[in-house]
């Protein structure tokens, strides 16, 4: 997918490039079947024409699209959607909840939503000063009625979040906090805005108090993700995923 972004430096609110918003309502466009798998696109003046956008920003994009898996070119018959679609899987920056519970009933149960002191952990990835309190939540999300993920998430300051992106530190206070994850209500916040991600996976086991919310045994093994999501270079958000075994897969798609 495309990974260019561009910040308007002049401004303090970065916007997307156009060419990756277009990018975006195409797969969309694909997806919701206005173009579906095995179609073959329309010339680039028609498909230009009908998205009312500039042909070298169009082209642009199909290249991207390309490069993704979602069309393919063939000389003599001209780009086609594959029916083969990438699946929406961990290297897109969407809330764990919705990567667990596509298709089935999910539910996000908030267990702590508090001020803490930082941590270790907070003050590595938000480049926390060590007097401050940060924004600090715990939630259970229940996939099909069974636990299934234990996440663990720090803000940065609330001074940061008013200045970069005031929607979110608004949404944290709202009536959705109790039954939503830090980041999807980020995301949502910050939906015309370059956010990126990274994120860590290794193999664990759940210990005492985590085994005792997921209920399961201490000793029994798991999969933490640790997790990033920064507004250019700025560290907004910090988050530990603990998945037991059981818990549904989360797809990764991978590309050359």
């Amino acid at each position: 997918m495309p990974r260019e972004r561009e910040i308007d430096m002049a401004g303090r609110q970065p916007q997307r490039r156009p060419v990756v918003a277009l990018y975006e309502r195409m797969v969309e466009a694909v997806r919701n079947g206005t173009y579906p798998p095995g179609c073959t696109l329309p010339t680039e003046p028609r498909l230009a024409a009908e998205l009312g956008v500039s042909r070298p920003a169009l082209r642009e994009a199909l290249i991207l699209l390309q490069e993704d898996g979602v069309i393919n070119v063939r000389r003599g018959v001209g780009r086609t959607v594959s029916h083969h679609l990438p699946p929406r899987g961990f290297e897109y920056l969407k809330p764990v909840e919705e990567l667990l519970g596509e298709g089935r009933q999910v539910a996000t149960t908030a267990l702590a939503r508090t001020y803490e002191e930082p941590t270790d952990f907070s003050t590595q990835h938000l480049l926390l000063p060590g007097t401050c309190r940060v924004r600090f939540w715990e939630s259970l999300v229940e996939v099909a009625g069974l636990p299934s993920c234990l996440t663990q998430e720090w803000a940065a300051r609330d001074e940061l979040l008013a200045e970069l992106l005031p929607a979110a530190a608004e949404a944290f206070d709202g009536p959705a906090a109790g039954s939503s994850s830090m980041l999807r209500l980020l995301l949502a916040a910050g939906r015309e805005l370059p956010l990126t991600g990274g994120s860590t996976v290794v193999a664990t086991t759940l210990g005492r108090q985590r085994g005792a919310q997921l209920g399961r045994p201490a000793d029994t093994p798991a999969v933490l993700i640790t997790q990033v999501v920064r507004l250019d270079r700025t560290p907004l958000l910090a988050a530990k995923h603990m998945l037991p075994p059981g818990a549904p897969a989360l797809p990764v798609w991978q590309a050359r």
